[in-house]
């Protein structure tokens, strides 16, 4: 680990001391491919999952609500222990060293769980024979004046023990079922501080990058080697350029006085023989550097399309998405450690949550799908024992936005999902029951503009059967001018079409059917058989509010190229009188 870690911060001479010189070429010129790498699949791999809680009694809907305020909860131990910012560096040590190490702590400052993710470097974990973490041992340097100064019980043993010259002493923390503590591990050991575990379960969970060995490895592993040749091959080209520029002049026989600078003469009958020294540099210098190159693409698992060389002067989309499909794989893989990582540490959040503050009453703010909300909770009576949470990183993990959608779209377009289930795997935060009641709320504000378009289209038919259609354009001037004010059309609407309450003298007078309590005959409802045209059929407005098709017809297509193919047909239907 810590050989990768000298290499990825540029120190290649402290692990291959050999290859480099001292001097002004002891320092790697070349770019950094193995970082380069580390931070890109991090940074791909480290958006959060989404935490939710389920209820096996799914038709109770105290069963639902309660389900939905542990998800709210959840969501807060989430937000509360900073966790997204955590995940860069936590997706970036699983794939640097192969080895992550997650717990649960309890921050009594605000009483509430908080996960944390701990370097790997310096950890150990021992598993028993399921692959559940029993202890983990941490050990990490101190100061030695900060030591002594929080746990003054020590001074004379650290004295006594590594006297006057360390100023770094190894610590190791110690946490498993049963206690919590921090010791010295040299001769024996001197206990620094032990507290019992209020649990009673071990609440760290360690994840190996999958493999066949017992060793964690990492992903770079195997190229810091190739890497640091390239660095090493570039420094002797470098080298050997400088030289080349500097390397001797060479003068005939007859010139006996060297002139330098502009303009200088020198006088000789052969002046084709004076020049610098050459200094070929062999071609197969070139052609080495390629295949480290290729190599370390090959060990590193990271293709050369997301550096944006793609070696072709016309490359398909299937063709990239080919040279990308081992980066998806480590994308989903690593997701689906985490996942269960992350499954682990907040049911011991909620346990831990319950087991320490029962009867506090606490205040979490945090976010879900997009939105932020503030909750209050009581541990006993809203956990009550169900530790339970669901982790998934969605249907369309490891896929870019594009394809993400367009494979969504066709799954959609076949019945094997649902709308809601979509929303809530799409690659972007939203929040679904949100999302579905907007759309809900489009589609009848489409329906009205369409009565309204129909409305008005009546217009020509009362005026020929001899109606008032003042009535009618007051009522549509009215819904034009509110909109332009800014007000929704349905309060618009349901002004203008409000029902007359009969007055008193009304109540013995009825009014003939057709006829509006003024006298003037009501204008009919568009569609109805008053306004027909003469061929019989009835003008009715496209379906969808314009006629074009849904997203789904947009986009639920690909080219043979792997591109989304994007195509809209307009229908038009009149009903057989």
């Amino acid at each position: 680990m810590k050989d990768v870690l000298a290499v990825r911060e540029g120190r290649m001479k402290d692990v291959y001391r050999d290859l480099f010189p001292e001097g002004p070429y002891e320092d790697g010129i070349v770019a950094n491919m193995i970082d380069v790498a580390a931070r890109d699949i991090s940074e791909t791999m480290s958006p959060l999952p989404t935490f939710t809680c389920q209820t096996l009694r799914s038709a109770s809907e105290a069963e639902r609500a309660r389900a939905d305020k542990r998800t709210l909860i959840a969501n807060g131990y989430v937000a509360h222990s900073k966790l997204q910012i955590q995940m860069f560096s936590s997706t970036d040590w699983y794939v640097t060293f192969g080895y992550l190490v997650g717990g649960v702590e309890p921050d009594y400052d605000v009483k509430l769980p908080r996960i944390q993710f701990y370097t790997p470097m310096g950890a150990y974990d021992v598993k028993n024979r399921w692959g559940i973490t029993e202890c983990v041992f941490m050990s990490r340097y101190w100061n030695k004046d900060d030591l002594v100064a929080a746990y003054p019980q020590c001074a004379s043993w650290v004295k006594s023990n590594y006297g006057s010259g360390t100023e770094q002493i190894e610590v190791v923390r110690y946490h498993d079922a049963h206690v919590d503590g921090l010791f010295l591990p040299v001769k024996g050991g001197f206990p620094l501080e032990f507290a019992k575990n209020p649990i009673g379960k071990c609440t760290f969970r360690v994840i190996d990058r999958p493999g066949v060995g017992d060793l964690p490895r990492g992903q770079f592993d195997d190229v810091l080697a190739v890497q640091v040749a390239k660095a090493r091959f570039a420094l002797l080209t470098l080298e050997a350029a400088t030289k080349a520029v500097e390397a001797p002049i060479a003068l005939p026989m007859d010139v006996v006085e060297l002139n330098i600078g502009p303009d200088s003469v020198l006088r000789t009958a052969t002046p084709e023989k004076i020049g610098r020294v050459r200094l070929e540099v062999p071609q197969q210098v070139f052609a080495q550097q390629s295949l480290m190159e290729a190599d370390l693409a090959k060990g590193s698992r990271y293709p050369n399309p997301r550096t944006g060389n793609i070696d072709g002067s016309i490359v398909t989309g299937r063709g990239v998405e080919a040279l990308n499909a081992g980066f998806d794989t480590q994308i989903r893989t690593g997701q689906a450690m985490l996942a269960d990582m992350l499954t682990d540490l907040v049911s011991f959040a909620f346990e831990m949550d319950e087991t320490l503050w029962p009867n506090e009453k606490k205040k979490l703010r945090g976010q879900q799908d997009g939105v932020r909300y503030s909750i209050e909770y009581t541990p006993a009576k809203d956990i009550r024992g169900d530790y339970t949470v669901d982790v998934q990183y969605g249907l369309m993990a490891g896929l870019d936005p594009n394809r993400a959608l367009v494979f969504g779209l066709q799954a959609r377009g076949d019945k094997l999902i649902s709308r809601d289930f979509l929303r809530r795997q799409m690659p972007f935060a939203i929040n679904a029951a949100e999302e579905e009641a907007r759309t809900d709320i489009e589609d009848m504000r489409d329906s009205l503009k369409e009565f309204i378009a129909g409305y008005a289209q009546a217009l020509p038919q009362m005026v020929m059967q001899g109606q008032d259609p003042s009535q009618t354009v007051y009522r549509i001037a009215g819904i034009i001018k509110g909109r332009a004010e800014g007000t929704p059309i349905e309060e618009l609407v349901l002004e203008a079409f409000e029902p007359e309450q009969p007055g008193p003298d009304d109540e013995n007078n009825e009014t003939p059917p057709g006829v509006e309590p003024s006298g003037a005959a009501a204008p009919p409802v568009p569609g109805s058989p008053e306004l027909a045209p003469p061929g019989g059929a009835l003008p009715t407005a496209p379906p969808g509010g314009g006629g074009s098709g849904g997203i789904q017809e947009l986009l639920a297509g690909l080219t043979r190229g792997g591109n989304a193919n994007l195509a809209a047909n307009v229908s038009r239907r009149r009903p057989i009188a």
